[in-house]
């Protein structure tokens, strides 16, 4: 979502030089929409915020079923976007399920981006069957100088109490309380104890922004 909305900022400015009187705010309801608010954690002067980021669902192959011949679409994979904030160049590390997230600065000094695509949910038809699903999403803010995680989040695909719902939500504002019922501030890792070691930085070649959960970590 910061990299799409930067996108749309150079059209919008490109629009107003040719004399088009369009504003950038006027496109603001469409990004909350596509681009949903998960949830938002401040610890101390570090500020994490997750959002929904877009990730393709691949049409799988024909395959016959009681009712005839189908094609399904494998909707298992998903991505979301991490912002933080109040971050010191070289101290702090953001992992998930204690793997380093590639956060990448942004124009502002101090904020860094970084997305996490992980396995959503296991359905009978879907690429790579034998990868298991990566939730709930366990993120923390390392903090390498003394070895502690400072706090975290976490993120949950459906009802962390295991709620199944019935019905479909009846407006936006109660699509909107579920989704913030998955967001948690007090589930993530505990440092009392122990010191932690950070973990590397993984290669990610092909996503440079991006730490896919599917792909095992390289020796």
């Amino acid at each position: 979502p910061h990299h799409i909305w930067q996108d749309m900022k150079d059209v919008v400015n490109d629009l107003q030089e040719h004399g088009y009187p369009f504003e950038l705010d006027w496109l603001a309801p469409f990004e909350e929409f596509r681009f949903p608010h998960y949830g938002r954690v401040k610890l101390d002067n570090i500020e994490l915020e997750l959002r929904w980021a877009i990730e393709p669902w691949h049409v799988l192959g024909e395959e016959s079923s009681s009712f005839g011949t189908a094609r399904y679409v494998d909707s298992s994979v998903e991505r979301l976007q991490i912002k933080a904030t109040g971050l010191t160049d070289g101290r702090y590390v953001l992992t998930c399920n204690g793997r380093r997230v590639p956060l990448r600065n942004t124009d502002r000094h101090g904020e860094y981006v970084g997305a996490v695509r992980y396995r959503a949910w296991q359905p009978p038809s879907a690429l790579h069957p034998r990868i298991a699903p990566h939730v709930p999403l366990i993120f923390d803010v390392i903090d390498t100088w003394n070895g502690k995680s400072m706090g975290g989040c976490s993120y949950h695909v459906s009802h962390p109490g295991g709620r199944s719902y019935d019905t479909f939500p009846v407006n936006s504002f109660e699509a909107e309380s579920r989704r913030i019922n998955r967001f948690e501030i007090l589930s993530h890792t505990q440092s009392h104890d122990k010191k932690i070691d950070p973990p590397r930085e993984e290669p990610t070649n092909e996503y440079p922004h991006t730490l896919d959960l599917r792909r095992p970590i390289s020796s």
